[in-house]
């Protein structure tokens, strides 16, 4: 057929990065997901060894890599590419064909999703259902508080404005549950993603120290992203708020966020059964002390905090927005730098959308 697409086209239609390598290790050619992931151009990746360019952290992996002929599927590999820790999954492929010849694959492996759909819902359902049971007696409790308060004397009031406080303290974290639990998306519309990241600086901003220095490098030539606006505002509300806490301490705390299209990143949802590309970034950075290595693999999952009065709910939350978005979270600890990143990526609206 003559329609049928050329091998190269078909390489480069990938969502995964893939990199040929000549004997030696040497890269000669890359795909686009591969410029995505490894942060440099076909043009600079290729004649570079690639374990220069992915420097894996276990001296075993390195050994087995360079194995003649090897095959090799590996999954959640610590490398260094440029000046960033990544997670990797790899596939390495010797082509028999042409001896010394290799093909390697790579994924980010913590952007895996780590349960599907129809899982977390099921996971989630749990505080839902928690939750709306719990909601009857508190309010009990607040009227019986506030009925109380009415005869009370001064020590007394004290006692009950405690117990109100505690109920309203307890509710607002239950509302939270219940939207962890909500299973149906909120209805999703072209949204301005600038407008979104203004809206939530309004609102964390007004609540902030004026020592914070608050920093954007905006791409004013960004399409609308397919989202929920509502959503969208309170994602970045969170990580904003997040954000502006982890740096609170730093000798100058500084908080930054950036936007900017990326190309050839795809994540295949479940729920409509098909590849999904995601090439807006809203990139929230800040330049606190980071988290704890211990709980960072499971940051995205309800009740883990490293605040010290934190319900673990608002980055649980994050997460289950975005993903009702059709989009996807991550975080990256950049060492070197000192700089803890948090990147949501977003579908974009088509043009019949935005027109509609």
């Amino acid at each position: 057929m003559n329609d049928r697409p050329a091998a190269r086209d078909q390489i480069n239609g990938l969502s995964f990065a893939m990199l040929v390598l000549s004997p030696g290790m040497v890269i000669t050619e890359a795909n686009p997901a591969a410029e995505n992931l490894l942060g440099l151009s076909a043009h600079r990746l290729c004649g570079q060894p690639f374990l220069d360019v992915v420097r894996f952290t276990s001296n075993s992996m390195r050994e087995k890599l360079r194995e003649p002929d090897g095959q090799l599927i590996a999954r959640g590999l610590d490398a260094r590419v440029g000046s960033q820790d990544l997670r990797l999954n790899l596939t390495l492929s010797a082509l028999h064909s042409h001896p010394g010849w290799q093909v390697v694959t790579l994924s980010d492996a913590s952007q895996d999703e780590r349960m599907g759909d129809h899982d977390r819902r099921g996971t989630l359902r749990g505080p839902a259902v928690l939750a709306h049971e719990i909601k009857n007696p508190l309010a009990a409790i607040r009227g019986a508080a506030q009925l109380l308060a009415r005869k009370a004397d001064e020590t007394q009031a004290q006692l009950t404005a405690l117990i109100t406080d505690e109920v309203d303290r307890i509710a607002q974290l239950v509302d939270r549950m219940q939207r962890l639990g909500r299973e149906r998306p909120e209805p999703v519309g072209p949204v301005n993603p600038h407008e979104a990241i203004h809206r939530a600086y309004g609102t964390v901003k007004m609540a902030s120290d004026t020592s914070i220095s608050w920093r954007d490098e905006f791409d004013p030539s960004l399409p609308h992203v397919l989202a929920n606006e509502g959503a969208l505002v309170q994602v970045l509300v969170n990580l904003l708020a997040n954000a502006r806490d982890a740096c609170s301490e730093s000798v100058t705390p500084e908080v930054r966020v950036r936007t900017r299209f990326v190309s050839g990143l795809v994540m295949n949802v479940i729920r409509l059964g098909r590849p999904v590309g995601l090439p807006i970034e809203i990139r929230v950075s800040d330049n606190g002390a980071g988290i704890d290595p211990r709980i960072r693999e499971d940051i995205f999952e309800p009740f883990v905090s490293t605040k010290q009065n934190g319900q673990g709910l608002g980055l649980a939350l994050v997460q289950k927005l975005v993903r009702d978005m059709d989009g996807r979270v991550s975080h990256e600890r950049d060492e070197r730098t000192g700089w803890t990143h948090f990147s949501v990526h977003l579908p974009m609206a088509r043009e019949e959308e935005e027109s509609a």
